[in-house]
């Protein structure tokens, strides 16, 4: 079944952590950001959703880039329950789609839980002053690729993030599959 974040709570402030990048290079996630902001994807190799938009996710992420915005993309998901998730695949994915952003790994999901993340894909933007202004999707595609003239939502909704330090008050949730748990301890 589909799991579908909250809307956007406007003005939230992220906590800052450090994760393993595929990369071999550890990172800060908020170090991401451009000079007008920052987007955080979380996403995984497994997921349908993901895997029909990965390559929009690369082309909006490259696009962005050009407008002052970071990007960053996380894995939190049970890789031992989804050893498609795993860390070394991760390296495999990211290298196979030609990832222009750090891949980092939320190993024991310590981050995914104190941000509320809640499916593969999830976004969260963020202005220059690290305020939430966007929780939505990246355009109306689902577990399948939609037509190439989408309407650009994230991209949109960043752009005016980059030009104003402000979301668009109107927000369509993104949808995807939900985060894989590990079972508690």
């Amino acid at each position: 079944m589909a799991a579908i974040p909250p809307l956007c709570d406007f003005g939230w402030k992220p906590a800052d952590a450090r994760l393993p990048g595929v990369d071999g290079q550890a990172r800060n996630i908020l170090d991401q950001a451009g000079e007008n902001g920052l987007v955080v994807a979380f996403i995984c190799n497994h997921c349908p959703y993901v895997k029909a938009v990965i390559d929009r996710i690369v082309r909006d992420a490259d696009d962005l880039a050009d407008l002052g915005i970071g990007f960053v993309a996380i894995s939190s998901n049970d890789a031992e329950a989804y050893p498609e998730d795993s860390f070394d695949n991760m390296k495999r994915f990211a290298a196979a789609h030609d990832f222009p952003f750090p891949y980092l790994h939320d190993e024991d999901q310590s981050v995914a839980r104190a941000w509320g993340a809640v499916c593969t894909p999830d976004f969260f933007g963020f202005n220059a002053a690290m305020e939430l202004q966007y929780r939505g999707r990246l355009d109306a595609s689902r577990k399948e690729t939609g037509p190439a003239d989408l309407r650009r939502d994230l991209y949109e909704a960043m752009r005016q993030v980059a030009r104003t330090g402000k979301g668009p008050e109107e927000q369509v949730a993104s949808m995807g599959c939900s985060i894989k748990w590990k079972d508690p301890a």
